[in-house]
């Protein structure tokens, strides 16, 4: 009689558990699997692992049980058995201190499930923005061949006379209630009209941004970045992507694979032409860190400079992401950009770029998807600052920004942390004006904080009520890849670690110069030493999830990875 664990090492063979007797634990699984109702043949089948991030706190994710039956339909009618399993499931909105503090955790729980389940293939499912890189950075690490799967935009709902969707509208919304221009009884109407349908935020902002970006990366058919989280499209997309995850056990395809340096640049280029969020960069830095690659902020500037914004989308520009995917999608947006690219990358079925996009054949709506030669903007949305307030770099959207803000020297008012800034930007006694540059600190990957999308701060409400739309804001922190104005982000070295953003005090003058790419800090190093030598970290956290963050995530720049995750830390 032949041994159990003689048996190819497919599908339920795959890791099994180790009590010393291999074939037991074969036997053993078998059983288990067969209370479950399986008869033997399908049990014999190479096995598609689901990851189902669906949650009760997770609003964007309420489409996963849907999609995941349409994957399973994919995945037996192309021979294979599928298998779902739940992982953490982070949203923006439900989380404290903030989603990204989760990212990384959600990327372990998923390399972990990904490796040591038993599993040929798997169909990752995900779409809230820290998901889609968490559960891209588990794939890579675990090397599972994995194939992507979004829950898809959400709708844009009219509403007197103006179509919105979260979380622009939003937050342009919230800023006018602010500001005394919305009533109460307005600001309680709107709530229930900004996000009507199932799906993740219907602007380009981080999700969408992720997702296009995933697509490009060759991990999910182009058309799956953008089709509606509630079209029948997506559906198909999902049966699909069974019947890929099926052909990978056929034929596998490492997800390290995907990561070259020309498919990264390609994802690099399509970041810049979007008007993509600033978290983007983060999320980036942390997928090419988990390969072996590094994503340079100055060769992102470089790129910056040779770039198009060319989708004309909210937060930079009007549209919606149903109106991208009407207008197109990747495809043409790819079509466009085809020069600056890599087309011989591949996708997991091992077709190029160049096959991908096709001859141009394609249907395009000008009005979302620009042509080369009449772009949103010649340069790309983002820029990369350096100086001596950010000697390791910062981020600004300057698709979003206010242009004359761009060169800008002046004093600033600062708020050391999160708390310090609720109770003091509404004081009416607060000494600041429209000029001044407001500054947080104490809100990166190190702090307490976690990293938050407070790099967004509100104007002042006395400065809001006088018609201040916008005025210079820098921090440490992110910003939510929906939002606008002209924000700083990511200084590195952030504060928690003893950069210069920590000496900042309020009454500083700072110097921002996007023509010149700096970020200085105008004083002189004699206070600095004293401000330095008086400075001393915060306490470690006693215990937990955050004692690790505290001891192992990596500076903006690097990802905000946990170190010991990346390709450099193993």
């Amino acid at each position: 009689m032949t041994a159990l664990s003689d048996a190819p090492k497919r599908g339920l063979a795959r890791n099994t558990s180790n009590y010393g007797d291999r074939d037991f634990a074969l036997y053993l699984r078998r059983s288990f699997a067969k209370s479950m109702g399986y008869s033997q043949a399908m049990l014999d089948k190479p096995v598609v692992g689901i990851a189902d991030t669906g949650s009760d706190y997770n609003n964007c994710h309420r489409t996963a049980p849907e999609l995941i039956e349409a994957v399973k339909r994919g995945v037996l009618a192309a021979g294979g058995l599928p298998l779902s399993f739940p992982t953490i499931s982070i949203c923006e909105p439900s989380l404290s201190p903030c989603s990204m503090h989760y990212r990384n955790l959600m990327a372990l729980d998923t390399e972990a499930m990904l490796a040591n389940q038993p599993m040929d293939a798997a169909v990752l499912v995900g779409g809230c923005d820290k998901t889609v890189p968490a559960q891209l950075m588990g794939a890579i690490s675990s090397g599972t061949p994995s194939v992507m799967l979004v829950v898809g935009p959400m709708l844009a709902q009219a509403f007197e006379g103006e179509r919105l969707s979260a979380c622009t509208d939003c937050r342009r919304y919230w800023a006018r209630y602010r500001a005394g221009e919305v009533s109460e009884e307005k600001i309680n109407t709107l709530e229930g009209k900004l996000a009507t349908t199932a799906g993740t935020c219907g602007v380009m902002g981080t999700a969408s941004t992720m997702a296009c970006l995933a697509a490009t990366l060759g991990f999910m058919p182009l058309d799956a970045a953008s089709a509606p989280a509630v079209h029948a499209d997506r559906l198909r997309i999902a049966e699909e992507a069974g019947a890929q995850a099926v052909r990978l056990i056929r034929n596998p395809v490492a997800p390290l694979s995907l990561m070259t340096q020309g498919n990264f640049d390609n994802a690099v280029r399509v970041l810049l032409s979007l008007g993509g969020s600033t978290n983007a960069i983060v999320h980036l830095a942390a997928i090419a860190g988990r390969s072996g690659l590094t994503l340079d902020l100055k060769r992102l500037d470089a790129l910056s400079e040779t770039t198009p914004v060319l989708v004309d989308l909210k937060p930079t520009g009007e549209g919606y992401m149903e109106d991208f995917h009407s207008a197109g999608g990747m495809q043409a947006l790819l079509w466009e950009l085809r020069d600056l690219l890599d087309l011989e990358a591949k996708d997991l079925d091992g077709v190029t770029l160049a096959e991908r996009i096709g001859d141009g054949s394609h249907y395009v709506n000008r009005k979302i998807i620009r042509a080369r030669g009449e772009p949103v903007s010649p340069v790309g949305g983002l820029v990369a600052l350096f100086g001596s307030l950010a000697p390791d770099g910062a981020i600004l959207k300057r698709s979003a920004a206010t242009p004359a803000l761009f060169e800008t020297e002046a004093r600033c008012m600062v708020f050391n942390g999160l708390e310090d800034l609720a109770n003091r930007i509404d004081d009416p006694a607060l000494d600041v004006t429209p000029q001044d540059i407001l500054v947080l600190k104490g809100a990166g990957p190190r702090s307490p904080a976690g990293m938050p999308e407070a790099g967004y701060l509100p104007i002042p409400k006395k400065l809001a009520r006088q018609g201040v739309k916008d005025m210079v804001r820098m921090s440490d922190c992110r910003m939510s890849g929906t939002a606008f104005g002209t924000i700083v982000l990511h200084i590195a070295p952030e504060a928690a670690v003893g950069g210069p953003l920590a000496l900042v005090e309020t009454g500083d003058r700072i110097r921002l110069s996007v023509k010149n790419r700096t970020l200085d800090l105008l004083v002189d190093e004699a206070t600095l030493a004293k401000r330095r030598a008086a400075w001393s970290p915060a306490p470690a956290p006693k215990r937990g999830w955050d004692r690790l963050v505290h001891e192992q995530v990596t500076q903006a720049p690097a990802g905000a990875d946990l170190r010991f995750l990346t390709a450099a830390g193993e």
